[in-house]
């Protein structure tokens, strides 16, 4: 399981290189954000979950100009960053959360979009049951995430990759949650690093180094770590190591008010009188 604590100040730490290093992140964003194209939102609310340094706020505030986007993310430093960028703040609000425990009323948005969040969350169900909650009565919830082939490369070296859920997972957990009609789809891409060094740069300045509760203190050791790291460059191809990602996309609506399921109602005139 991952550790929120250290996600945090693995982020915190992040900010200030994270625009550098955020490539996936853009052609994860650039492909959510054109499958949200043929939707029609002229006002309401816009909720950039997990925003980061504010790359995507700043591309839904150019498709969506009349809304209000929110930008809410767990590092404060990160918002800081966002907040910098001048350009989107019009119409705009900068929120430190928790994904999983969001601070809004119920259907409280249009439009809730996640750019690579769902690695980063513990318990995506608790996120789910959140999402069916903020979300107004045929809004829509966005996302991009990896699926579990990613970056298998680097496990088969033996270094500690999180697992990342199932496309059919993710879609299950949605409809549990309340969240209808979820539609999925899967991509491809492949990053390629001339050295181990300059990969383990780009995960450290990006913050996506390991953040599980069990990992060993001091990660695995100096020597078993540079053991593995050998190993993941003796699979290098043509002189470059390859990454391959799995590009997991996917967008659904909320379904307005659930019923508690464990609470009964019933109109009172159709009780029956006892005579």
């Amino acid at each position: 399981m991952l550790n929120p604590r250290d996600i945090r100040r693995r982020f915190d730490r992040a900010a200030a290189s994270f625009d550098g290093a955020d490539f996936v992140h853009a052609v994860t964003r650039d492909g959510l954000l054109s499958r949200l194209e043929p939707l029609v939102i002229e006002g309401g609310r816009i909720l950039d979950l997990g925003s980061a340094t504010g790359s995507s706020g700043r591309q839904i505030r150019k498709r969506f100009r009349r809304a209000h986007v929110v930008a809410l993310d767990l590092s404060h430093p990160m918002l800081v960053r966002a907040r910098a960028k001048k350009a989107w703040l019009a119409k705009s609000s900068f929120v430190q959360a928790d994904a999983s425990k969001l601070p809004f009323e119920e259907g409280s948005f249009d439009l809730v979009v996640a750019n690579q969040l769902l690695p980063w969350v513990p318990q995506p169900q608790e996120l789910f049951a959140e999402l069916a909650r903020i979300l107004k009565k045929g809004g829509v919830f966005a996302f991009a995430t990896l699926g579990p082939d990613s970056l298998q490369e680097l496990a088969r070296a033996g270094l500690q990759v999180n697992p990342f859920p199932d496309m059919h997972d993710i879609g299950d957990g949605l409809v549990r949650a309340g969240l209808s009609d979820p539609v999925l789809d899967i991509d491809h891409l492949q990053v390629s690093y001339e050295d181990v060094d300059c990969l383990f740069a780009d995960l450290t300045r990006m913050g996506g180094r390991n953040t599980a509760v069990t990992r060993q203190p001091g990660l695995t050791g100096r020597k078993r770590f540079g053991a593995r790291a050998g190993a993941l460059a003796a699979s290098a191809d043509k002189g470059r190591i390859l990454l391959n990602l799995e590009l997991v996309y996917g967008h659904c609506w909320g379904s307005g008010r659930r019923n508690d399921p464990t609470v009964t109602k019933f109109a009172a005139n159709s009780i029956p009188l006892r005579r």
